[in-house]
């Protein structure tokens, strides 16, 4: 049965004119947002703002992101500079997969927490058995949906997503539940292959360029902070909660 149908009837019998008016007024507003187009080889067919989002990379490629070159091709020791961490920190790793960056964040922060989320339940255990091995305590496996991060409002101060944010399925969506998941004057941190760059080895829909992110980012209660450029092959922008 087509999903959209299924909803107005689960609407219907819960509560006849309501429920169907709510059901068809939210499924009108998400799809509005979204074009669909036969895929690319490497995207989902889907098209948000101009740009096609790019296919999730499945738990089962979790050994690249544990992969030796990758602090040479990321330098991950810079990106953590630029988060500017400190201690108490509640900090939310947002497609955390296999909590590479959850590890090296922890014990910057002291007695905060890092919320390392994810959409697939392999990674959440991939994540949560790697944070036990290093005995980090402060680190919390979130298991996420395509449209919510699943945190509680107002309870971070810094969300990061690290080549995470062109492979979300609903990007205005996910972005909104992490909104309000941040206090007040709280930041994200996304960080993305710079699609301005020819000489990145990144295939094409897993780049984007730094007025794409702003273009889509700004449309939330997020203001752009700064974008910095010290990585290697990656943008770092920085959105503070207004």
């Amino acid at each position: 049965m087509n999903p959209l149908r299924r909803q107005i009837l689960l609407g219907l019998v819960l509560s006849p004119s309501a429920a169907l008016c709510k059901s068809v007024g939210a499924q009108t507003q998400v799809m509005g947002r979204y074009r669909s187009v036969a895929p690319s080889a490497d995207g989902i067919g889907k098209i948000y703002m101009g740009r096609e989002i790019a296919g999730v990379m499945g738990w089962q490629g979790a050994a690249w992101l544990e992969r030796e070159e990758r602090e040479k091709e990321e330098r991950g020791d810079l990106l953590l500079r630029e988060l500017r961490l400190h201690a108490g920190m509640n900090v939310a790793d947002i497609g955390s997969g296999t909590g590479y960056y959850a590890r090296r964040i922890a014990p910057l922060i002291g007695a905060g927490i890092v919320y390392a989320v994810d959409v697939q339940p392999e990674m959440i255990a991939l994540l949560a058995e790697g944070a036990k091995k290093a005995g980090l305590g402060n680190i919390k496996p979130v298991l996420g949906s395509a449209t919510d991060v699943k945190l509680v409002n107002g309870s971070i101060d810094l969300a990061l997503m690290v080549d995470v944010y062109h492979e979300l399925e609903f990007p205005y969506e996910v972005m909104q539940s992490v909104v309000r998941a941040l206090k007040p004057g709280g930041k994200v941190a996304l960080v993305e292959y710079r699609a301005e760059d020819s000489r990145v080895p990144i295939k094409r829909l897993h780049k984007m360029s730094e007025a794409q992110v702003r273009k889509e980012v700004e449309q939330h209660e997020l203001v752009h902070e700064r974008t910095a450029g010290a990585l290697p092959w990656q943008h770092v922008l920085i959105f503070r909660k207004s």
